[in-house]
């Protein structure tokens, strides 16, 4: 097989896993290409670290937007402060314009805790027990049994 051929069958591959492919489909195709088991998993293995790259960049863009949007919040929240701050100096609590109205009103009531343990038992939520998996784990690991509970060992792919 050519190195042409080779590259447009691995730029196919990674076009399929862009696109959301079926993994059944994707093992398909990769069954199909005609190369020996360490070229495959060395070309395997350049596909993954195009995708690494690509889920690299696109955390590093969701956290750019994420900082961006807390910052266009931030500013909201000041406008309307600054707005509200005016308005209330001049003694007006609504302004009519022929596009938008704007007025200072009540917000719902709302509770302000400031003491926890003073409040009556009644008014807390009950919550549903959270199982500790690292104490089980540990446990069993030490040799006692833990009813309900065994250790599973599974396997994965590691590439260093």
């Amino acid at each position: 097989m050519s190195l042409y051929q080779l590259a447009d069958n691995y730029a196919t591959i990674q076009r399929m896993i862009e696109e959301g492919a079926d993994p059944e489909a994707l093992a398909d195709t990769l069954e199909s290409i005609d190369e020996a088991l360490e070229d495959k998993v060395e070309n395997i293995y350049y596909v993954l670290r195009n995708i690494e790259g690509d889920i690299n960049a696109i955390k590093a863009e969701e956290h750019r937007l994420a900082e961006k949007r807390r910052a266009a919040e931030k500013n909201q929240q000041s406008l309307k402060d600054y707005l509200k701050q005016s308005m209330e100096r001049t003694g007006k609590t609504k302004i009519k314009r022929p596009t938008f109205t704007v007025g200072i009103q009540k917000n719902p009531p709302s509770v302000d805790i400031e003491n926890p343990e003073l409040v009556p038992k009644h008014f807390f939520i009950a919550q549903d027990p959270k199982l500790d998996k690292k104490a089980i784990i540990a446990q069993i690991k030490a040799g006692e049994e833990v009813p309900g509970a065994v250790i599973k060992q599974t396997e994965s792919i590691r590439i260093r």
